[in-house]
């Protein structure tokens, strides 16, 4: 549709609004919209709803929404298991949708005066209605923008409008629900368009003021490897499991991993000491060793064979002794000794 027309047509599912299933069915049964919001029949009426209820922009109400024990499909931001009390901001959002405004309307909104969150909901309806290769040209005028507002149920994260449309822009996640899915080349698109545009030039307010610079990389990583999903916002991302178990499993791979690299460097280290000490020993020096273990059993030698020598000498006089000791006279020359002493 050309920008100098009034009508403004809408992109993807026309019925849903490109609303996550859950949320949309939680607004259609919400007592808020089926009674207080019924009766809203004008822009002008809607509008001065927004300035006086609409106090965050996430879709469930603090406290409402359980998913402690969910996990697999049911769990994380895919919104398809555990519901609550849809907000009040995303009420206002799908009845500005039912009224199908104007170009005209969603430029007013966006520029609003009297509060940040009328102005917020209205580049929402953009974020979920326009085609997303216009995105970036809807908010291109916006992206320093430095009123600010709180956007968490219950408070708490403060970030202003440029904040707030860069992060849009780069990211489908909000929370608990998920925008329409921007194709990859058109992410590219955008990308590159930010970087042109430069850093935003507003008051730092804390984290998200480095959307769209710093995390060029990894929002392009990010992209490439969900593209199968771009016709189907409500099953957007691989998270088949839950974050416990796919950090217990990498965890385990991580250890198995360590120990063997660890094995692994304890061999080599011991093989490479081993080396080096056989590199160590000099020519000489094992000559030497030799010379030595030569000389050593040379008097090793000597020392048996003196040895064996002293034994032998040793019995041969043993053996004389005992000879000698054992040799008595005959009795005939004993009796003619004593015969000749007594004569």
């Amino acid at each position: 549709m050309a920008r100098d027309s009034n009508i403004l047509g809408s992109w993807g599912n026309k019925e849903s609004m490109n609303l996550n299933s859950l949320v949309l069915n939680n607004i259609m049964a919400s007592q808020y919209f089926k009674n207080a919001l019924y009766e809203k029949k004008t822009y002008h009426e809607v509008v001065d709803e927004i300035y006086y209820q609409v106090k965050h922009l996430e879709p469930w109400e603090k406290g409402s929404r359980k998913t402690s024990g969910l996990t697999g499909m049911c769990g994380g931001v895919r919104g398809v298991g555990g519901g609550g009390i849809v907000s009040t901001a995303y009420c206002l959002l799908y009845k500005l949708y039912t009224l199908k405004l104007t170009r005209k309307q969603v430029i007013s909104l966006t520029t609003h005066t009297d509060s940040p969150y009328i102005r917020a909901l209205g580049f929402m309806y953009i974020r979920y209605t326009q085609p997303p290769n216009e995105l970036f040209e809807w908010f291109e005028e916006y992206l320093d923008d430095t009123e600010t507002l709180d956007v968490k149920a219950g408070g708490g994260c403060m970030m202003s409008i440029g904040q707030m449309l860069r992060q849009w822009l780069i990211r489908i996640e909000w929370y608990d629900t998920l925008f329409p899915r921007i194709p990859v080349p058109t992410q590219k698109d955008i990308m590159e368009k930010l970087h042109a545009h430069g850093p935003y030039k507003g008051d730092n307010y804390g984290a998200h003021s480095r959307y769209g610079y710093d995390e060029y990389e990894e929002e392009e990583q990010y992209q490439s490897k969900t593209s199968n999903a771009i016709d189907m916002p409500e099953t957007f991302g691989n998270v088949a499991s839950s974050s416990n178990d796919r950090n217990g499993s990498y965890n385990k791979h991580y250890s198995s991993t360590s120990d063997s690299y660890r094995d692994k460097k304890y061999r080599s280290s011991r093989d490479d000491r081993s080396r080096s000490r056989s590199r160590s020993r000099s020519p000489d020096r094992r000559r030497h060793h030799h010379h030595h273990r030569d000389s050593s059993s040379e008097r090793y030698k000597s020392h048996k064979h003196h040895h064996r020598r002293s034994s032998e000498r040793d019995d041969r006089r043993r053996r004389d002794h005992y000879r000698s000791k054992s040799r008595t006279p005959p009795p005939d020359s004993r009796y003619r000794n004593d015969k000749r002493d007594r004569s």
